[in-house]
């Protein structure tokens, strides 16, 4: 019985371009980072569209928690500083002062906090999927933008029809572009402080102790005038950029004065500076994030 004989397997040589691999979980080049953070722009957006309308469905009230909390801030602020404290001396229409400042201060807060806490608080997804992970602190920052449209609706509200009255002007819209510059800033500092929080987790506990100081040197509830008696405070305060969004809130909406253009500079150059850093930071860890938990 004869065997029959097995054709000899060919051998084809495949030329293969290995030039474009790289390694898993290289970082890639800055401007190659900022191409792929703006192609996935949409499901930043509809990531943070749907944790704003989720956050809250645990809750019997849900999504009317967005503006119940800042107002409870501000009423308890008003009985401790504005009744016990009499710090609404020589502040005209103090309510509208403080609410301003509470309501503006608590997005800076949320937003800060939340930044610095978006890679400890999502391990999970950064070690399961590939992405540029600074997708995870915009995504944050947009979704308090997106939750403050009713806040900033709310405490308009508040002040039309909170006497005194005041006069509704074409400075009122002066807002949108603070509350953008003021996004920019947030944006920035979250991406900043990530990379440390995830390195130093302890600095997260010390973070807000540090917001409220913060609220303290930003005249939230007690004139600025305070701060005129004392020239290093003063100045310090004067660069202070939620201060200054604040401040540019409360001459547009309570005071019918335009903002100064210094206020309008120093801000602006907070706001893109923060978000150049904070990018640049964040980029030079993209390669150490995944890694982190398994070390």
């Amino acid at each position: 019985m004869s065997i029959k004989e097995q054709p000899e397997a060919s051998v084809v040589s495949v030329p293969v371009n290995l030039a474009k691999l790289t390694k898993v979980g290289q970082r890639p080049g800055l401007l190659d980072y900022l191409v792929q953070l703006w192609d996935r722009r949409s499901f930043i957006f509809f990531d943070a569209r749907a944790r704003v309308q989720s956050g809250h469905d645990k809750t019997n009230l849900g999504i009317a928690w967005l503006v119940l909390t800042p107002a409870l801030s501000g009423l308890s602020f008003y009985l401790i500083f504005g009744l016990l404290l009499n710090t609404s001396k020589g502040i005209e229409n103090f309510i509208g002062y403080l609410i301003i400042g509470v309501f503006t201060f608590q997005m800076t807060t949320r937003s800060v906090l939340g930044g610095a806490k978006s890679l400890t608080s999502n391990s999970s997804m950064i070690r399961a999927f590939r992405f540029p992970r600074a997708a995870l602190p915009i995504a944050l920052n947009v979704r308090e933008l997106l939750s403050n449209v009713p806040v900033t609706i709310v405490m308009l509200l508040f002040i039309i029809f909170t006497p005194p009255a005041e006069v509704i002007s074409w400075r009122w819209f002066l807002i949108i572009p603070a509350i953008f510059l003021q996004f920019l800033f947030n944006m920035g500092i979250g991406m900043l402080l990530a990379p440390l929080i995830l390195k130093f987790p302890d600095l997260g506990m010390l973070l807000s102790f540090v917001m409220r100081l913060w609220m303290y040197a930003s005249a939230v509830f007690f004139s600025e005038q305070r701060f005129d008696n004392y020239p290093v405070l003063r100045t310090i305060m004067d660069f202070n950029p939620v201060f200054l969004v604040i401040k540019i809130m409360r001459d547009s909406v309570l005071y019918d004065t335009t903002p100064s253009w210094r206020s309008w500079a120093v801000l602006s150059l907070w706001a893109l500076a923060s978000v150049a850093a904070g990018l640049v930071v964040f980029w030079r860890g993209e390669e150490r994030y995944g890694r982190v938990w398994d070390e």
